[in-house]
């Protein structure tokens, strides 16, 4: 619920900084260069105010942000909990006496709750309590294994509100493309007669809607295969680390 919250208040905080954007320099500025093009008798220039100044490109706009929201969120957290893959969380273990992980599970369930909800101490807390259930180094292997399996499922389950955006933009685009046309289309007897400014400017609509979308969806694609490849880098460092100071100090201990 927390997380549903957190990404509804940034989609919110997305509207109103693109809409302040917009009311504030985009449309006054499209409609000083367009009405003096007008004045001029010449064609409204490409500059990136009137490129932007269309309803299909605010709202592309706000949903490129709200996907750098969501990714920026999962690259911070997993950038944020990595100095754990450095930390060995079993140190307190006696290996003279041998492990005694009941304690050691103990120790860890007492860590900060942020910190017991990574990735790593909840693959950790599992292997170990299948060990400790089943006194079987397979068993714990096999745990470890479904977790990081587990993790990869979540990950990508998360990643669905990113991949939807990243395909609605386009679409979005498409709209404003099938509206310009539209436009365009119903301008033509003013066109025939001599005036086809009212042709070209709906046919503007149309190109610069799908231009700022597919150039949105390619560098919103682009910061995805950035945060899957974070997020397969953590699931990596996850199995080795449990297999390092797990694994390998039970595997002794059955010796």
């Amino acid at each position: 619920m927390k997380h549903i919250a957190k990404n509804l208040i940034s989609l919110v905080i997305s509207v109103i900084l693109v809409h302040l954007l917009y009311t504030g320099y985009i449309w006054p500025e499209a409609e000083r260069i367009v009405e003096a093009s007008r004045l001029a008798g010449t064609s409204a220039p490409r500059d990136l105010v009137v490129i932007l100044k269309d309803a299909e490109q605010e709202i592309c706009l706000i949903l490129m942000l709200w996907g750098f929201f969501l990714m920026g969120d999962k690259c911070v957290g997993i950038i944020k909990d990595g100095y754990l893959y450095d930390v060995d969380l079993l140190d307190h273990a006696d290996e003279e006496e041998g492990m005694d992980l009941t304690r050691t599970l103990s120790q860890i369930d007492t860590l900060p709750e942020k910190v017991k909800a990574t990735p790593l101490v909840q693959t950790l807390m599992s292997s170990i309590r299948r060990y400790l259930i089943t006194d079987d180094v397979q068993n714990t292997s096999d745990a470890i294994e479904s977790s990081v399996d587990a993790l990869a499922l979540r990950q990508e389950a998360e990643n669905s509100m990113i991949r939807y955006l990243i395909w609605a933009i386009p679409s979005i685009g498409f709209i404003g493309t099938v509206r310009g046309i539209g436009a365009a289309l119903s301008q033509a007897d003013q066109a025939l007669a001599g005036d086809i400014s009212g042709m070209t400017n709906s046919l503007g609509v149309a190109f610069n809607s799908t231009l700022v979308a597919l150039v949105i969806s390619i560098f919103l694609m682009f910061l995805l295969h950035q945060l899957q490849r974070l997020q397969d880098g953590q699931i990596v460092q996850t199995q080795a680390y449990c297999e390092k100071f797990l694994l390998n100090r039970i595997s002794k201990q059955d010796l």
